[in-house]
């Protein structure tokens, strides 16, 4: 443990001496690390294949099926007819891309086709006779309702449950020279080398598909290949030109002796070439690979559709060039005569992307992948020749450039604007007997958000939850799951929107009747975390800190009082790009990812401890944070001092806060965050929106602290102090 580590431990524990510091296992992302398991015992393994769908609470006989259910009999049947063909014995079928997003088109969503489940996180493995999904805590619930019972769920991180490989040897235990397939393109190196190594131990073998049987059966009712209009983003949102970016990779990959980089990273290419697109989703990306190549001075960009891309107008208002004249390339994508940098574009085509990587490794001393890289290319790279680690994309990616630290800024701003408006009615209107529901309230938000300035639609699906949906962590609502949002239950809402200047993600939980009291005190444990976590200064040292070290800040009066969420506290986040971005993190791991990186000044991470009580309510906070440098007190020779400033800009719900849990200096805080509110966001609506103004208003008033709200054994002290005092003086 880091010195930092320890000491943030040793001083909590001296606040909260009943307190319990643990590590938990962190889920938000794709984790192998649990594969590296112990050998399976005989007995584990009888037990492993005892494990049924039926082991679901709505998969014994007689139970009534939710009606959000996917039927997947047919498809298991189809799919193994496929495994017959090439002689396999399992497939292994990942959430995501060729590129391993973590959001991924429709035409991708190759995952939830099988087995029903839409949230972007978990793999699934069929067998001849068995068929498994690991999820993470977020779709638990979502995952039993999605899934038909011919699934087993398996809840990873749960206690007894069997990571992917244990299952395997287990359930394929008896079967001479078992195989395992799964197509290259869509498995993560990491997860392909960590099945491989684990696997072998146990005689079974790891094959790669010729092709994505999924994809093979998927033949009725799946989405077209994305094939969006690509923009170049304005230097005025960007900050910087892709040129100067250019250059920059350039000397890091000559710090690294790499003479080559091979991007597969959707973000990553937008980013480095200040281009954006809409192939995903919510995400403003493009199908493309590019390869960086330093030794020839070469840069090469595929695209689909390059040939009409590079010379047609531009479908963003704010963009004035086409994409050949942005790229400093012919309009047949050549860069032949070309001075300077310039991009060679080529036609997207995993093949041909495949065959040059090849041919680039021949004569190149080191080749550079991300760690978030297919197999495919990986297995490509000698590895006397690999440099796999962050690339310098995702690092100055995550470190925003001053104008894009202003651009975030400005973004949130207006979009509090919007998230205030649409509240401040939403909850006048439901208290009215308004009906309103979660998708005619996600439906109107979007409305909102719509008419801000540079907004280009939501950076998410809208989480719009109320009761026992908001419970569910990434619910997202439909005509069949739809509730109406009453004065009755909690109402949780996640939510966010793409601008050209920035991205939010905002998340705030409101009762607008009245709470109970254990609805007050699970809010205001949640707040506590949130208070603590955005308030803390912190050292900047040679080895970090990372983010799983703050991480106790958020889920300690939680666990104070036995209880806990189960996803990450705090994401990075992009700039006109995904909502979720690497590679630094505020989460506890059970050991340090290979990528995980330190919090750095000009990086900006989401706040967001929550609690969930199944089958009754969510509560969560959210708000985006920036890491910035922060001049104290004293001065510590040659230190640094880093902590967080919150662009998030909108009230909290003082319905479900328990003042008197509150500690003065989180009171303090609460305060002066009310007041940036008041004073930033207020003049924006005085004139033009007096209800939201208000609204507003009333949320962000002064707390008063009082002695009441002291600790009992404060108060105790007092009492048995005067006692002795009034025993003295008689």
């Amino acid at each position: 443990m880091h010195l930092f580590s320890f000491l943030l431990v040793f001083i909590l524990g001296l606040e909260h001496l009943y307190g319990v510091v643990a590590v938990i296992q962190n889920n938000d992302v794709e984790e192998i690390k649990d594969r590296h398991r112990r050998s399976v015992s005989t007995d584990r393994r009888s037990e492993i294949r005892d494990i049924s769908p039926e082991d679901r609470p709505s998969c014994p006989p007689g139970q009534i099926y939710p009606p959000n259910r996917v039927n997947s009999t047919q498809r298991l049947r189809d799919l193994r007819d496929e495994m017959r063909k090439i002689g396999i014995d399992a497939y292994i079928i990942p959430s995501g891309d060729a590129h391993q997003s973590e959001y991924t088109s429709p035409y991708d969503q190759r995952r939830r086709f099988i087995c029903g489940l839409s949230g972007s996180a978990g793999y699934a493995i069929v067998t001849m006779a068995n068929a498994a999904l690991w999820t993470d805590g977020r779709y638990f619930l979502q995952a039993e309702a999605e899934m038909d019972c011919n699934w087993i769920l398996m809840k990873r991180g749960e206690k007894g449950v069997p990571s992917s490989t244990e299952w395997l040897i287990s359930v394929l235990e008896g079967i001479e020279d078992a195989t395992v397939g799964s197509y290259p393109y869509l498995l993560g190196s990491r997860s392909w080398t960590n099945y491989e190594k684990e696997l072998s131990k146990n005689n079974i073998t790891l094959v790669k598909t010729n092709e994505d049987l999924v994809g093979n059966i998927w033949t009725s009712g799946r989405p077209s290949f994305p094939n969006s209009p690509i923009n170049a983003l304005p230097y005025k949102f960007a900050g910087r030109h892709w040129q100067e970016k250019m250059a920059d990779m350039h000397v890091a990959m000559k710090t690294k002796e790499a003479d080559a980089m091979v991007v597969s990273g959707l973000d990553e290419t937008a980013w480095l070439l200040n281009l954006r697109a809409s192939d995903i989703p919510f995400t403003p990306v493009f199908f493309s690979y590019v390869i960086v190549d330093r030794k020839k001075n070469q840069t090469i960009l595929y695209i689909k559709n390059h040939n009409t891309k590079l010379t047609s107008n531009p479908t963003e208002e704010e963009t004035t060039q086409k994409l050949y004249e942005h790229l400093n390339t012919g309009t047949d994508g050549s860069c032949s005569g070309k001075p300077g940098y310039c991009v060679e574009v080529r036609e997207y085509d995993p093949v041909a992307v495949t065959d040059k990587v090849s041919s680039v490794v021949e004569y190149s001393e080191r080749v550079w992948i991300s760690p978030i890289c297919s197999y495919a290319f990986y297995s490509l790279i000698p590895k006397e020749k690999l440099l796999q680690e962050n690339t310098p994309i995702s690092v100055q990616k995550a470190r925003k450039n001053p104008i894009e630290r202003q651009g975030m800024i400005k973004s949130h701003v207006r979009d509090a604007v919007a998230l205030i408006s649409f509240v401040a009615r939403l909850e006048k209107e439901v208290k009215a007997g308004v009906r309103w529901t979660e998708l005619s309230a996600a439906d109107k938000l979007t409305e909102y958000r719509g008419k801000q300035m540079y907004n280009r639609g939501l950076s998410f699906e809208t989480i719009s939850s109320s009761g026992s949906n908001g419970a569910i962590i990434h619910y997202a609502p439909s005509n069949l799951t739809d509730k109406e949002i009453t004065t009755d239950d909690v109402y949780l809402l996640d939510s966010g929107g793409q601008y050209l200047d920035g991205t939010t993600d905002v998340t705030r939980t409101f009762h607008f009747g009245s709470a109970t009291d254990f609805q007050k005190e699970c809010y205001t444990l949640v707040l506590k975390g949130y208070i603590d976590l955005a308030n803390v200064k912190f050292m900047k040292m040679s080895f970090g800190p990372y983010g799983r070290e703050l991480d106790i800040l958020a889920r300690r009066h939680l666990w104070n009082s036995g209880l806990d969420y189960r996803h990450g506290t705090g994401h990075g986040i992009g700039m006109y790009l995904g909502v979720h971005e690497g590679p630094a993190r505020i989460g506890m791991t059970g050991k340090q990812p290979s990528y995980d990186h330190p919090i750095e000044e000009g990086q900006f991470f989401s706040d967001e401890p929550g609690y969930y009580e199944d089958g009754s309510f969510g509560m969560r906070v959210e708000s985006i944070m920036e890491v910035k440098k922060f001049n104290l007190k004293y001065k510590f020779r040659n230190s640094v001092f880093l902590g967080f400033e919150l662009v998030t800009l909108v009230p909290h719900e003082p319905n479900l806060i328990k003042y008197e849990m509150l500690s003065k200096d989180q009171i303090d805080w609460l305060n002066i965050y009310h007041k940036k509110v008041q004073d930033i966001i207020g003049p924006l609506l005085i004139n033009t929106n007096r209800e939201a103004y208000d609204w507003m208003e009333l949320r962000t008033r002064k707390i008063t602290y009082a002695v009441s709200a002291a600790p009992k054994e404060i108060l105790s002290l007092l009492i048995i102090l005067l006692s002795f005092t009034l025993v003295f003086v008689s």
